[in-house]
């Protein structure tokens, strides 16, 4: 159920309802119609008219239907007026994008912060469940007189859980901080895959890395954060992060919950944007993450554009328009065939390459062992076997460099 408000346009609405049908539909539901109306502005008590609720509760009720999911989030009095009307349970589409978030986390951190999001949608909701306020008894040492109501008992227990999990969360955000300093030590810098959910970012981490992240052609198939190394052609480690997807109307709450995992995005060297080419409507998912990005200060990040799912298309026309958009760093792929990957792990060399010593080197024959780590740490550019000396030219990074120091016979200009 939606609404189709006068300031927006119609395909906005049913673009958005289409989607609603798939979280439904990932949730587990089946999905027997949807509805709208078209206002100016939501109604305060029912969110639709009254009448028109009516009208669609009717319908409900000979069609067996049991929930009624609607596509922005109810305020309390909104779904409770809607419940009566209604007599049956009510859902907005935020409750129904938590509810999958509950059935799709695995690890301990993914589940604390769906939980987190859960109570702090629930607690303004809770006079939903308690309409009778029923009064506990009062007795010595009880404070509050004549008892506390059930309503501030249960506000109560929700808040400290609330509180719980929220210091759980902290120090899931510094054992993370931990980790990155791990990381930065190896000098490895940090590419962050995000992009619109379902649009393949687990299927193209899979492919680049090996990685065995579940992905499947559904609404927010991963949840937990996956980190891969990936060994590109000129020889530069780099580590590849995958993200939970992002979606119009994403709740704020699920944001803030989230920010522990999206703290990876917020500090990634760049930010590989995956776009699903195939979707009618690429423009607006790609405007639905930029939103998001900005939300949790990764606007500014260097951004590779990659197009996916051109096995889809015969020809490259749809590829070029969506290039010319972004001419400077885009690229079109396949995460499913490996299609453009040369051009990809190009564009990745580029963009992630970190500052490099360019420096010509003569290393004895006998020193084998220096021979192979330059190779399986620097950019050989030339190399000469000829002579006493094995001569190379090379690119090594600066922390690197002290291993090759007493082979140096010349420098060139970084790069």
């Amino acid at each position: 159920m939606g609404v189709e408000l006068k300031s927006r346009p119609e395909w906005e609405t049913t673009d958005s309802l289409d989607e609603l049908t798939q979280l439904a539909q990932t949730a587990g539901a089946e999905v027997v119609g949807t509805g709208r109306q078209r206002l100016d502005a939501p109604v305060s008590a029912t969110f639709i008219g009254k009448g028109k609720a009516e009208e669609f509760a009717a319908q409900c009720t000979a069609d067996a239907v049991d929930t009624v999911i609607f596509d922005d989030e109810l305020g309390p009095n909104q779904s409770r007026n809607l419940e009566k009307v209604f007599a049956c349970k009510i859902l907005d589409r935020t409750e129904l994008i938590l509810d999958i978030f509950a059935r799709r986390a695995r690890t301990r951190e993914g589940k604390l912060q769906v939980e987190l999001a859960q109570l702090q949608h629930l607690l303004p909701r809770l006079t939903r469940f308690w309409t009778h306020l029923s009064r506990q008894s009062g007795g010595i040492g009880m404070r509050g007189g004549e008892g506390e109501s059930q309503l501030e008992s249960d506000r109560r227990k929700v808040q400290e859980r609330i509180e719980k999990i929220s210091g759980e969360l902290g120090k899931v955000r510094q054992q993370r901080l931990t980790q990155r300093a791990g990381r930065q030590r190896t000098q490895w810098p940090l590419a962050s895959i995000v992009g619109y959910t379902n649009a393949g970012k687990s299927t193209l981490l899979n492919s680049l890395t090996g990685a065995e992240v579940l992905a499947e052609d559904k609404l927010f198939a991963t949840l937990d954060p996956t980190t891969r190394r990936l060994r590109l052609p000129t020889n530069q480690n780099v580590l590849l992060s995958d993200t939970v997807g992002f979606i119009r109307k994403l709740p704020h709450k699920l944001v803030e919950s989230f920010k522990a995992t999206l703290e990876e995005v917020v500090n990634a060297d760049l930010l590989v944007h995956v776009v699903d080419l195939s979707h009618p409507k690429v423009e607006e998912q790609i405007v639905a993450v930029d939103e998001v990005l900005r939300e949790i200060g990764a606007a500014e990040k260097p951004v590779l554009m990659v197009f996916n799912k051109v096995d889809r298309f015969e020809g490259r026309e749809r590829l070029n328009a969506f290039q010319e958009k972004f001419p400077t760093n885009s690229v079109g792929v396949s995460a499913k065939t490996r299609a453009g990957f040369d051009e990809l792990l190009g564009h990745l060399g580029t963009m992630l390459r970190p500052i490099r010593e360019l420096v010509e080197l003569a290393v004895p024959h006998e020193s084998s062992a220096v021979i192979a780590k330059l190779h399986a740490v620097g950019q050989v550019v030339e190399r000469d076997y000829t002579g006493a000396q094995a001569r190379f030219t090379a690119r090594v990074a600066p922390h690197l460099m002290h291993e090759f120091e007493r082979f140096v016979v010349g420098k060139g200009k970084r790069k």
